[in-house]
């Protein structure tokens, strides 16, 4: 048996699709050399591990109980490999036929290299800058994080965190390597140690990197094979999370490496430009939540405004009949009123459900009638206004929503009827199945199809003149069709297509799922676009709010409730464990629930009426029925039922 030349370790943490396509790629990257393949699952809630088991029963398959992180998790597999280089891929990634080859052949008459790094691009064909990547020490971070690397990008003082000032399609020596794709030689490896575990999240790379050019051997960037990093499962570099946890890796860095040489300039510098940078994320994450309700909010007050005067002229045949705290009190009460059952009712939520803010209007209509008539005779000013104001805020600010589509505000474009004009890349064959797959997911038009075989009169062109039927097409997604063309077909395809805005995806060669940059669609009931699944924002804000009011009810109602439960005691902890988010009053019942939307497991389950009495075979159905059609009566039934059972 030959030696094991290349051991692959791909970690993996609910990524099913991505890491399937990912699978497909790697396997035909080996056809031609030894390579052992492993997956560090680290507990995923998808059918991860149960894909890789039944369609890769070749890779190695480690299982673990809870996520270990990515450090710990890629030491796992390589204590148990046997390769003389050790590969470290995301599960997000597609790799070229020949990609095992090229790098392996370069590292093989490069004795001086420790690690090597390949060119990336993302799901949309651009290149990825993290491709290759300058020591991040205190100064260049601070330029990246304040985004003077972006303002200089062929500087070489501001522009050394990804060496924008190098070529990007030439061999370069670099500072850090990405754990999307990290070749490692095994021996050294044996002499720098592995991964350091203190690295949960990011960082690891930049260490290990580091370690290996104090060894004494070079990183490499290496171009000369592309590979698809999709990102879409990546953190949000603009989320405040991000910023935490790259300042915690970042002083880890430092501390490690650093401690005593730059501690002077890591206070000063890295803490500034990290605080100014979470200030930032700060008010955009604020701004992008509030500045519709405040034009709302302003729109519908400036009415009150100028309906005013012209309702006391036509009422009174006079102006100034109500006094100025009508506006300055009363009405700002009206509005906050409004924008709180807009808020509760899904009105807000991204993206943007119609239906929603419509039943918004209405219990915030009815709760501000309800509010008036509790109201002191003396501050009861006038219905009629309530209802001028509530009819136009029906009508105009709907309108205002088709205005935001048009102008492209982000979560109102499903307002705006659009057809995505897909062509097609691939045989009749595989387009057929690639439809069938597509179904009625959402709007599009099929404006042709492009294929290799010189047989096929039905095509628009080979895939050589993909750019150009693409262009006469006016097609806004290409889907290419991997069973008919290599990955290396179509990432090539990819990079030298300069069509502005047009998408890529990618059919799986078993056409289970076709696959894009944040975009997964598959055959399967994919909850996220089911219109009431428990998955959605409204439906999650209203279980929790029913998991709340029960259990506060039972706390404070405790003595007068507590013999209604078969185990008072347990009913009372019960409470506070659902209080805590820790569990929900009603959950899914015990089994295979890996494709359904999470919640916390449940007291009672929709069949706790019939105990144990029941055909186990039905449960992932009753799950499924649960989860696809919520409604928060439906948890008020089965508690109203099951209520002596809350206790057990």
């Amino acid at each position: 048996m030959a030696a094991v030349k290349l051991s692959v370790i791909i970690v993996s943490y609910n990524v099913r699709y991505f890491l399937e396509q990912c699978l497909h790629s790697v396997f035909k990257a080996s056809s031609r050399m030894a390579v052992e393949v492993f997956v560090v699952d680290n507990d995923s809630s998808d059918d991860s591990c149960s894909m890789v088991k039944e369609k890769f029963p070749a890779v190695t398959l480690i299982e673990n109980k809870q996520n270990v992180g990515f450090s710990a998790a890629n030491n796992q597999a390589i204590k148990l490999s046997q390769g003389e280089y050790i590969l470290l891929l995301n599960p997000d990634t597609i790799v070229q036929e020949d990609t095992f080859e090229k790098i392996i052949d370069f590292m093989d008459h490069h004795p001086d290299a420790g690690g090597l790094g390949v060119k990336m691009i993302d799901g949309n064909g651009k290149f990825l800058p993290e491709s290759k990547r300058g020591l991040p020490t205190p100064l260049t971070a601070f330029y990246k994080i304040f985004g003077l690397s972006s303002v200089f990008p062929k500087s070489k003082v501001f522009g050394k965190y990804h060496l924008t000032y190098l070529d990007n399609n030439q061999i370069h020596s670099v500072d850090v390597l990405s754990g999307a794709f990290m070749l490692l030689r095994r021996s050294v490896l044996d002499t720098i140690g592995l991964l350091d575990e203190t690295f949960f999240m990011y960082g690891e790379d930049i260490d290990l990197s580091y370690r290996i050019t104090l060894a004494g051997y070079k990183n490499y960037y290496f171009p000369l094979t592309t590979i698809v990093h999709y990102k879409g499962e990546s953190t949000k570099k603009n989320s405040l999370n991000y910023v935490k946890i790259f300042y915690d890796a970042m002083k880890i860095f430092y501390d490690k490496h650093f401690h005593g040489r730059f501690t002077f300039m890591l206070t000063p510098l890295i803490k500034t430009a990290i605080y100014f940078r979470a200030f930032l994320a700060i008010l955009r994450r604020i701004f992008q939540r509030i500045w519709i309700p405040i034009v709302d909010i302003a729109v519908i007050w400036l009415f009150f405004i100028a309906i005013l005067p012209i309702w006391e002229q036509f009422k009174f045949g006079q102006h100034g009949i109500y006094p100025h705290s009508y506006l300055n009190i009363i009405v700002p009460i009206y509005l906050s009123i409004m924008t709180l059952a807009l808020i509760f009712s899904g009105g807000y939520d991204n993206p943007y459900r119609h239906k929603n803010f419509v039943r918004g209007i209405f219990i915030g209509f009815g709760s501000i009638l309800l509010f008036y008539s509790l109201l002191n005779e003396q501050l009861r000013f006038s219905r009629a206004m309530i209802l001028f104001s509530m009819t136009f805020a029906a009508l105009f600010l709907p309108l205002l929503r088709y205005f935001y589509a048009y102008i492209g505000i982000h979560g109102y474009s499903g307002l705006m009827p659009s057809t995505s004009r897909i062509l097609l890349a691939g045989s009749e064959e595989e387009a057929k199945k690639t439809l069938d797959i597509l179904g009625q997911r959402y709007s599009y038009q099929i404006v042709g199809r492009v294929s290799n075989d010189p047989n096929d009169r039905l095509k628009n062109g080979t895939l050589n003149d993909l750019s150009e039927v693409a262009r006469i097409l006016k097609a806004d997604e290409i889907i290419f069709c991997s069973t008919n063309f290599s990955i290396s077909e179509i990432i090539n395809s990819m990079m030298n297509i300069e069509l502005v805005g047009i998408k890529f995806k990618i059919a799986t060669p078993d056409n289970v799922s076709i696959i894009g940059s944040s975009t997964i669609i598959t055959e399967e009931p994919l909850f996220d676009i089911e219109i009431n699944s428990i998955s959605t924002p409204m439906n999650r804000r209203l279980k929790r709010t029913f998991d709340l009011l029960l259990a506060l009810f039972i706390v404070i109602f405790f003595p007068v409730v507590f013999f209604t439960f078969r185990n008072p005691l347990k009913a009372f902890s019960n409470a506070w464990r659902v209080m805590h988010g820790k569990r929900t009053w009603v959950g899914y019942i015990e089994g295979e629930n890996a494709k359904l939307p999470r919640i916390p497991p449940g007291i009672l389950t929709p069949l706790s009426k019939r105990g144990n009495n029941f055909d186990p075979s039905i449960a992932g159905k009753v799950n499924f029925i649960y989860a696809k059609d919520y409604k928060i009566f439906t948890d008020l039934k089965i508690v109203l039922r099951n209520w002596t059972k809350l206790g057990l």
